[in-house]
């Protein structure tokens, strides 16, 4: 893989990737963006809820945004990526995975990172609306490593996807597990373990025999 040197340079206080994280997850003000929400039904009768928001100006191109673990459209960083792409001429579609749009899926089984099944139905549901002639994709840590098998398990994708870019995605999804019971990382896997036991608790009253 290769390296490609950034110019950027955080500010010193955001050279501490903790404070980097928690800052950009709880403490940065939330984005104001106009979000509409569609419903696309699933060919195994699920469903998946996308947050479309649009640029000022009518456009023919369109990004997806998918979010990280127990993340979903309304995620500061989610809201961030959408209005920086209405501010530049895209319209933006932050889809929420499985169970994560604020009300139960219909199936036991949830979200996964390997579920391209699912991109491609976003993919398909842009598509058939007529109106853009460009899809980007941009994948946030669990979403980016969808992204990239999507992309990697096809031969032949849809002409319209031009290019796609991961931010902080976990190549290795066994050791980014490991890594979160590291001591330094507790807050993390406090706060996915609070989220994962909740929706835990919803599926056994939806399955009780499951």
């Amino acid at each position: 893989m290769p390296i490609v040197p950034s110019s950027y340079t955080p500010k010193p206080i955001f050279k501490n990737g903790h404070f980097a994280t928690v800052y950009s997850a709880k403490l940065r003000p939330v984005p104001k963006i106009a979000q509409y929400r569609e419903r696309i039904l699933l060919d195994d009768s699920d469903f998946l809820d996308v947050d479309f928001s649009f640029a000022e100006n009518k456009t023919s191109k369109i990004a997806i945004i998918l979010h990280g673990l127990e993340g979903n459209a309304q995620r500061r960083y989610m809201r961030g990526q959408a209005k920086n792409l209405t501010t530049n001429g895209w319209d933006a579609a932050a889809v929420n995975f499985r169970g994560c749009s604020g009300e139960p899926n219909e199936l036991f089984a949830s979200y996964n990172a390997g579920k391209t099944d699912d991109l491609q139905a976003v993919v398909d549901f842009i598509l058939k609306k007529g109106k853009y002639d460009t899809i980007s994709l941009i994948g946030f840590s669990l979403g980016g490593n969808l992204m990239l098998k999507y992309l990697g398990e096809r031969d032949i994708f849809p002409k319209e996807i031009d290019r796609a870019v991961a931010i902080s995605t976990p190549l290795n999804l066994k050791g980014t597990l490991e890594s979160l019971s590291n001591f330094d990382n507790w807050i993390y896997k406090t706060s996915f373990l609070h989220n994962l036991k909740k929706k835990l608790k919803t599926k056994v009253k939806q399955f009780p025999e499951k």
